[in-house]
């Protein structure tokens, strides 16, 4: 890990300058690697080998007044940019993020989160192609973390996006329509064991609503998305259920019914194994995915392997829909 001391956070979030002074934070880079075998059967595999190369940045500093500044700015694959936000700290209130890119923000931190040892069960390498909840992330989102308004253990965010999949925009300049999305909101709420009175239970939920109907002939309404779900942590043992629906408003197949659960158990501080299962029906066909994976970690060195299987990939019911596939990865961390 490297670090380039003393990059001002203000310069890079200039726009801050007039309410406040910025101390001088640090920027710190890091970056990894995944080097990927990967064999398929009932389908042509290819060239099995893979690697994927990866950095960020991320930096804070404090403003006189006493808010905080948190940026992070991340890269794929041959530096293929993915994600940058800024998250403003803001004493008596909370965090504001602004982000852009695959953000993670409102509903779509809920995609899936039922515990892994290494990804979800349509992660790993082979595709489920399931349709799952993205709410507003799409687009440029602001989103409000009220967690000093909030008591113990509740987690409240609310998200906007004045134009949900319009795609990144630079500063001083407006984004073009992109898509059918228009603006739209999302809400989640997530309780812990200090609100529930359970150590290691966590339950989650949120809904997003984002126009649609006015901005394609194909549309015959607006977006809905809901989830809720559950994990609990006991032991070694980790265990998660969660459900999530989405109606997209376009013509002809728009209603998306989802279910993940997922069981984790940590054999001793390195070796970790793990079955998950997602599925989704689209009221004619289900998608489905089932894995099983075992993850070992030595210093900046992780091993994983998966065996996943696919039934109806992208709800179709032809035979080349059908496939497995086993997957072992080296990931290393600098």
């Amino acid at each position: 890990m490297n670090k380039l001391h003393k990059i001002g956070v203000s310069a890079l979030c200039g726009s801050l300058a007039a309410i406040s002074a910025a101390n001088a934070g640090d920027l710190t880079v890091t970056g990894g690697a995944d080097l990927t075998w990967m064999s398929k059967s009932g389908g042509e595999t290819g060239n099995p080998i893979g690697l994927g190369s990866n950095y960020g940045f991320s930096g804070s500093g404090e403003l006189d007044n006493g808010w905080t500044v948190d940026l992070s700015i991340a890269h794929t694959n041959a530096g293929v940019y993915s994600n940058a936000n800024v998250t403003i700290g803001v004493p008596s209130i909370g965090d504001i993020r602004i982000d852009q890119g695959t953000s993670g923000t409102g509903i779509q931190r809920y995609d899936d989160i039922t515990p892994t040892v290494w990804e979800e069960a349509d992660g790993a390498g082979l595709s489920a192609g399931i349709n799952k909840i993205m709410g507003t992330s799409a687009g440029g989102t602001v989103e409000v973390t009220p967690s000093a308004l909030m008591p113990d253990g509740i987690t409240m965010r609310v998200a906007f996006s004045g134009d949900a999949d319009s795609g990144n925009t630079s500063d001083k300049s407006a984004g073009g329509a992109s898509g059918i999305l228009g603006s739209g909101w999302d809400l989640t709420l997530e309780a812990s064991g200090d609100a529930l009175g359970y150590d290691g239970l966590t339950v989650y939920a949120g809904i997003a609503q984002v126009e649609a109907f006015q901005n394609a002939g194909t549309q015959s309404g607006d977006v809905s998305e809901k989830v809720f779900g559950a994990k609990y942590a006991a032991g070694a043992f980790t265990v998660g259920y969660q459900k999530s629906n989405e109606d997209t408003g376009a013509t002809g197949t728009t209603d998306y019914d989802n279910i993940a659960y997922a069981v984790t158990f940590n054999v001793n501080d390195d070796l970790s194994i793990g079955y998950g299962h997602t599925e989704s029906d689209n009221g004619t066909t289900t998608a489905e995915a089932d894995s099983l994976q075992v993850a070992y970690t030595m210093g900046g060195a992780s091993w994983r392997i998966a065996e996943v299987n696919v039934d109806n990939a992208t709800y179709s019911t032809a035979s080349s829909a059908d496939q497995d596939a086993t997957i072992i990865s080296l990931g290393l961390a600098f």
